[in-house]
């Protein structure tokens, strides 16, 4: 990759084209992104989201920020345990994306500590030392930039707040990785054309995947961001990782 390169799943791309790329893939899949979730984990998505919530520590009265939100399915779950005194900012490049969370969230009742800012992660528009969590769930490998957008959470981020980073990452197993290869390659694009009359976005997807930094590299580009204490936590056999990291 040059500076003026990158990578929109197995293709090189021109920088500049590849957030009009990824919105194209989103706008196409907004409207069954939930029910495709669902199919293509068999419903674990829903347990590992779950579980970067209680990993988040996050409690009543806190400020948080689901960046790369789309369709609120974190927020939802934020914005119940933050409360009436908390606040969740619902956040995607994507405002198809956006509109779905807000009718989705709106639907659920969670009305009074929900707002909704179309935002590039990379360039948030928001003060700095603001959020005591800032949450990017399956949405970090779609950024075309990841060190500016590491930056960008990291200004926004009050002084001892959390990030959380729930993403696809490398399972450990040598069988595990073989197994997902075929499923990913074989049967999410066919579900992708059954389900939203749309494979090639579930190919990029499935690329995508490949090619985001495996869980040690994601590490080490959080510290050089400037977070402090950084882990990740596997789950699924590492299939998925929950990275995590604090503003000093």
């Amino acid at each position: 990759m040059s500076d003026k390169t990158t990578h929109f799943g197995y293709q090189t791309v021109a920088v500049g084209s590849k957030a009009e790329r990824v919105a194209d893939v989103f706008d196409s899949v907004a409207t069954r992104y939930d029910l495709m979730n669902d199919l293509m984990s068999g419903g674990i998505h829903r347990v590992w989201k779950h579980i970067a919530v209680e990993m988040s520590a996050v409690k009543p009265g806190h400020r948080v920020l689901d960046v790369a939100g789309g369709t609120g399915d974190m927020a939802a779950r934020f914005a119940r345990q933050v409360g009436p005194k908390g606040t969740v900012f619902l956040t995607d490049i994507n405002n198809r994306m956006l509109q779905v969370g807000r009718d989705r969230l709106t639907n659920l009742g969670l009305v009074e500590n929900v707002r909704y800012v179309q935002a590039d992660v990379e360039k948030l528009p928001l003060p700095t030392n603001t959020f005591d969590i800032v949450c990017i769930a399956f949405g970090l490998r779609n950024v075309t930039n990841k060190d500016s957008a590491l930056s960008s959470m990291l200004r926004v981020l009050k002084p001892g707040g959390r990030l959380l980073i729930l993403e696809f990452a490398k399972p450990k197993s040598p069988f595990l990785n073989k197994v997902y290869d075929c499923y990913s390659f074989n049967v999410l694009p066919k579900l992708g054309k059954i389900i939203a009359n749309d494979s090639d976005s579930y190919r990029y997807l499935a690329e995508s995947i490949r090619m985001h930094p495996d869980q040690e590299s994601l590490k080490a580009m959080i510290e050089k961001a400037g977070f402090q204490r950084a882990d990740y936590h596997n789950m699924t056999g590492g299939i998925v990782a929950l990275h995590r990291g604090v503003k000093p």
